[in-house]
């Protein structure tokens, strides 16, 4: 084979390599540093760039997008001495592609041992409780600390959260019984006040019950007590109105001896004294003529027919006057009590007879 040939390959495929290390691409948030001769010269942006091949050297590609880094737990120490393990997750951004590779040598490593460090110091200065309910606060403080720290490396941190707290099995234990006491806690006090406002509202409901069935009552007695007034004050002014006698006194005597009779355990009742005296005036009343009235003296004498029907209806009312004393007598009933040795009561008829006698 042709030296000539061979060697004009060789210098073909030099300058192809040449060219190609000539030629850089960078992509989209992405940037490369290049050293020239060992001394930093410039930062390759996005896009097509060139640099002088065996001179420049091109170091590998630096991402400017926000990063998330997912540290391990870390032991930390609380003020009241306990142990916790804190996960916390980080999120930062490359701001300097310079510094970044020439102020650090790891920037992920110093962040998070950055991290470590300050997460230590914030907690130790809080007990477990507010370590557990102050999780904003101590993503506040770590974001200032760190920012701060990592702003000469050309890293910007956007976020620190604390993805988990972890105390020791024995204080979890021991939280768990004291939210179940607390929880057992309330649901009594709920308990207990459901049934107090129970009591209460049963208490009001049988006030309001008992008040409004006193009034009824006392309404009812008051309608009743001017009823039986306003009958009272009736009958009064109707007997007022009518004048009665002692006939019809009399006559209401003998109705009422019947019914004192129908009770199933009278074998002993006494009768007052002046019932004598009203059978003496019920047999009187027959048997005196009834005084005329003006219509009867201004007519002429009452024909026979009427006189036959006035002396019978006498002679049926004296029979029933009769009997009525007669079954007083069999019932052991007198002015006192009936046996032997008691005055006989006066036989109506009789007295009707000396009546007419008399007159």
């Amino acid at each position: 084979m042709d030296p000539l040939l061979i060697a004009g390959l060789l210098v073909v495929l030099f300058a192809v390599f040449t060219v190609l290390r000539a030629v850089r691409i960078v992509p989209q948030s992405r940037a490369r540093n290049v050293e020239r001769l060992g001394r930093y010269q410039t930062t390759l942006k996005p896009g097509l760039n060139f640099v002088i091949p065996y001179i420049d050297r091109v170091y590998p590609m630096i991402d400017l997008r926000e990063q998330v880094v997912s540290f391990r737990p870390q032991p930390v120490i609380t003020e009241d001495n306990l142990v916790v393990e804190i996960d916390t997750v980080l999120y930062f951004q490359v701001t300097d592609p310079r510094a970044a590779a020439y102020e650090i040598a790891d920037y992920i490593q110093a962040v998070e041992q950055l991290t470590v460090t300050t997460l230590r110091n914030v907690v130790g200065s809080l007990d477990l409780e507010m370590t557990l309910t102050s999780r904003d606060t101590i993503n506040s403080q770590l974001r200032g600390v760190l920012d701060e720290a990592t702003g000469k490396w050309g890293i910007r941190v956007n976020r620190v959260e604390i993805k988990a707290i972890d105390p020791p099995k024995t204080i979890k234990e021991a939280m768990e019984k004291q939210m179940r006491a607390e929880r057992d806690k309330r649901a009594a006090i709920l308990t207990a006040e459901g049934q107090r406002q129970s009591q209460i509202l049963t208490a009001e409901g049988d006030k309001q019950s008992a008040i409004l069935r006193a009034e009824g009552e006392r309404s009812a007695a008051i309608l009743k007590a001017q009823g039986q007034s306003q009958a009272i004050d009736e009958v009064f002014q109707a007997v007022h109105r009518n004048d009665p006698d002692p006939k019809l006194l009399a006559y209401q005597y003998l109705q009422v001896l019947p019914e004192l009779a129908k009770g199933q355990g009278n074998t002993f009742w006494v009768i007052p004294s002046e019932v004598t005296s009203a059978l003496q005036g019920v047999s009187k009343a027959f048997t005196e003529s009834l005084p005329r009235s003006s219509a009867t003296r201004e007519t002429p004498a009452i024909d026979e027919a009427a006189k036959e029907a006035t002396e019978r209806e006498t002679a049926q009312a004296e029979q029933a006057a009769a009997e009525a004393v007669a079954e007083a007598a069999e019932s052991d009933i007198g002015p006192r009590q009936i046996g032997p040795g008691a005055p006989a009561m006066p036989d109506p008829l009789e007295t009707r007879n000396r009546d007419r006698a008399e007159r």
